[in-house]
This record gives C-alpha cells, sequence and structure tokens, in this order.
C-alpha cells in the first residue's frame, strides 16, 4: 500500500472451502480520516461482469440459451452486421461489436445512453467477430438486455435473487448498481492521482451499463461468493463452471486478454493462463481484483479505493505466502532456462551471470533466455532493493542483445541510479545510436551532460 500509495484496501483469503483472513487497512475516506472496517464497501467496477458471467451460465443451465448461438436469437432489431455473433463472443469481448463507451476517456460517445446507442448502432463493425480481443462495454449491454428478457425479470433482480440472496451478499444488495454517485451506506470514497496530485473520483453507470460495471462490495461478500460459485450453490453442474472460466479461442487459435498476465478471457472472467498456478482473475478499474487458483484451492479478494492501485500486479506474491513455489525470490514466473540460471546464481553469486549462460548455453540446445524476461527480472530485483544483482542481469542482457536499444537504455538507467554516471552516459548514447528514436535516452543524455 505504501509502495502504491493506496489510501484504503481490504482482503480476504480463501483456501480450501473457507474464509481464513481478512484484513482491513488504511482509509476509506480521507477527508474525514475514516478507517477501513468489515463494514466498509468498495466499488468493484468491472469485476461486475464477472457476475454478469455467471447469470448467462445459470440460464445455459435453465435451457434457456447455447453461449454458441448467434445473439439474434435471443434480440431483435439489430444491425445485420451484428446479428451472427455468439453470446460467448460477447462474453469474451470478442465480438467487433463498436464500443458505446469511449474507453480512453471513460465517457459514453454521446450525451446520454440513448444517443449513444442510436450512434453505436449505425457504426461499422471494428473488425471480424472472433479475429482479436478488445474490451468493449457494447457487449454487456446486450448481455444485460438477453438476460432481461430470458430470465423476465431485470439484470438487477436476476443477480440479487440468483446470486446475491443465494449468498447472503447483504451489504452488496444495500449498495445497488450505480456505483459511487448513488448513496451507499458506508461506501469507501474513490480516489486518483492526477499529474501526481491524489483527487476524488467520481462516476456513475446508467441503468443499462450495469452488467458492464457498478456493483459495490465487501471483500468478506465476494469470498462467499466464491465458495458458493465452486461449491455449486450458484451454478449446478461442474461442466458448466469449467465453461464460465474456459477462455474464447480466436480465430486463429489463440488466445487474448488485457496483458501478458491476464492473457486470456472467458464468460466475463479474465484469464491468467500458465503452466504454473492459473488463475481466473476478475479485475475492477484497475483498484480491485480477485485471483482464484483453482488447482491450489486458494482465492485471494482485494478491493482498493485507488484507481491505479493495480491489485492484480500483486496478488501473486501474496499468493506466495501460502504457496511457497509461488514466490519471487524462488523464481515463480521466471522461464526453466532462467531457474537454471539462477539457481546457479544464487549460489555463486549474480556476478558470474554472463560466464554461467555460456556454459549453460554450450551444454543444453534448448536454453535460451529472451530479452524481456532478462529485463523483466533485472526490474524485480530492483523493485527488492538488490542493484548489484540486477546491474549484473542488465549487463548479460547487453551480452545477448547488442543490437538491442533497450538493453543499453536498461542499463544506463541503473548505472544512472548507482551514481555511476560515466558509465550511464556511455550506455545511453549506445541506446540512441542504435534506436535514435528512443527519446528516453536522448534526455537522459541532455541530463547527465548537463551535471558538473
Amino acid at each position: 500500500m505504501e509502495k502504491r500509495k493506496i489510501p484504503g484496501l481490504e482482503l480476504a483469503i480463501v483456501r480450501q472451502g473457507k474464509i481464513i483472513k481478512t484484513g482491513y487497512y488504511g482509509l476509506a475516506n480521507i477527508q474525514d480520516s475514516i478507517a477501513v472496517t468489515p463494514k466498509s464497501v468498495f466499488t468493484i467496477n468491472s469485476i461486475t461482469k464477472a457476475f454478469t458471467g455467471v447469470a448467462i451460465l445459470q440460464l445455459v443451465e435453465a435451457g434457456k440459451l447455447e453461449m454458441q448461438s448467434p445473439i439474434s436469437a435471443y434480440i431483435d432489431g439489430l444491425p445485420e452486421a451484428w446479428r451472427a455473433v455468439t453470446v460467448q463472443q460477447l462474453l469474451s469481448h470478442t465480438s467487433g461489436i463498436p464500443d458505446v463507451v469511449d474507453e480512453e476517456e471513460s465517457v459514453m460517445i454521446a450525451d446520454n445512453f440513448e444517443l449513444a446507442w442510436k450512434k453505436v448502432m449505425a457504426m461499422p463493425i471494428d473488425f471480424k467477430a472472433g479475429e482479436k480481443f478488445s474490451y468493449n462495454q457494447t457487449n454487456y449491454f446486450l448481455l444485460g438486455q438477453i438476460i432481461n428478457k430470458l430470465s423476465g425479470m431485470t439484470f438487477q433482480e436476476f443477480i440479487i435473487k440468483e446470486q446475491l440472496q443465494k449468498v447472503g451478499m447483504e451489504k452488496t444488495i444495500q449498495s445497488g448498481f450505480g456505483a459511487t454517485k448513488e448513496l451507499v451506506p458506508n461506501a469507501a470514497n474513490s480516489y486518483q492521482f492526477t499529474k501526481g496530485k491524489l483527487q476524488n473520483m467520481f462516476f456513475s453507470f446508467p441503468s443499462p451499463l450495469q452488467p458492464a460495471a457498478g456493483m459495490s462490495s465487501t471483500a468478506i461478500e465476494l469470498a462467499k461468493w466464491i465458495i458458493a460459485l465452486q461449491h455449486m450453490v450458484l451454478i449446478k453442474q461442474p461442466d458448466n463452471l469449467k465453461e464460465l472460466w474456459k477462455p474464447d479461442v480466436l480465430n486463429n487459435g489463440k488466445t487474448a486478454g488485457f496483458s501478458t498476465l491476464l492473457n486470456g478471457y472467458a464468460a466475463g472472467w479474465p484469464i491468467v493462463a500458465r503452466a504454473e498456478h492459473p488463475a481466473f482473475a476478475p479485475v475492477g478499474g484497475g483498484r480491485s481484483a480477485i485471483f482464484v487458483y483453482p488447482k491450489d484451492d486458494l482465492s485471494i479478494i482485494v478491493l482498493t479505493n485507488l484507481s491505479g492501485g493495480s491489485p492484480e500486479v500483486f496478488i501473486d506474491e501474496l499468493a506466495g505466502l501460502f504457496i511457497p513455489d509461488m514466490k519471487e525470490e524462488n523464481g515463480f514466473g521466471l522461464s526453466n532456462s532462467a531457474k537454471a540460471l539462477k539457481l546457479i546464481l544464487d549460489q555463486k553469486g549474480f556476478k558470474y551471470a554472463i560466464d554461467s549462460t555460456k556454459k549453460l548455453n554450450s551444454k543444453n540446445k534448448d536454453f535460451i533466455l529472451t530479452e524481456n524476461e532478462v529485463n523483466n527480472w533485472g526490474y524485480r530485483l530492483i523493485a527488492r532493493k538488490r542493484l548489484n544483482d540486477a546491474l549484473e542481469l542488465f549487463k548479460l542482457n547487453v551480452y545477448l542483445y547488442p543490437n538491442s536499444a533497450n538493453t543499453f537504455d536498461s542499463l544506463g538507467e541503473l548505472y544512472a541510479e548507482l551514481g555511476q554516471n560515466e558509465l550511464a552516459l556511455k550506455n545511453y548514447e549506445q541506446a540512441l545510436k542504435l534506436n535514435p528514436l528512443n527519446k528516453n535516452a536522448e534526455q537522459q543524455i541532455n541530463r547527465l551532460k548537463s551535471k558538473p
């Protein structure tokens, strides 16, 4: 929290079907010095989409829809180009349908929803359905319309009846679906940094867009929801639970998502697809995240009141407290080649990085270290204050990738951090030589040359 300047945070950890820890830290309201308590309610933003995904699978179990059916089977009056899009493609943001929200500005594309909807209906599709992943709020408006029609009640009523009441999520029910402009009892304020200054953040979601975002909840109620989901209270068939968490496959046979970490997207659930400790990971507003580790019977819920707090970045490290081989210090996240090198360097010292890499490379034709992996490894060591070890990794990267401007840029940055300005300047100059468009290197060279 200190490192990321998070004002307030709520935590719940589930292990083997039981809540084993809750935590309440910092301030829910900075202005009035109100602490985070078990009563504090946090906006969960797009984690709402995970509830929408569950609702769709509940309708599948009721025999009312099929995931691979075209949405035109359930919604009338759609533009011709939208009609063949499947329910699954809406859920996984692979529809190609244009967005009713300007994601960069976080506002609708017109002054109110009705005008925005007319505008988006007249727009051409962004791409052929299934061609790529593109996060899109229109998809979840349409899913809300399907839920309204097939359930015979509003989206909000269906979620309350079929999920929140079944789990006993009273604070979530009381908080409604509209987010921070609503009067929510015990609501944690929302904050963001603007030009380095912490400011209040206000937003609301109109009713048609509430299947996409807008719910508020507590960490402990979300933990109960996860337990109910995994114990077949909300979805009855194991195959349907698998369907909820199965990432959609693009036309090219690959999966795609927000990032290299959140690298797939299922039915409202971002996916962390990897060989070791995969996870299902709904995230919301850059402030809140849930990680469910199915193979480890572990779930971690972190809610914050800071946009940009991004708990998805550090939840894996929390998981390492319960699963030792997930600790970064034990090499979690490194490739097999990097783990082999780390094992040697932990014993001999990182000053042997280049020599050890040469020996491993000569013995094993499959030994490969990518530029990006070595670079990221170095920065993780910097975050742990191991600057000299990181320096040896950046030297290794320059050795492995002598034609990359980025390797010299990173090495120059660390030399500057260590106060070795001549070496910093030398490496920044090489970075600029390799990439004349490297503005950072140019700025750093000017800064270093201006020093006495």
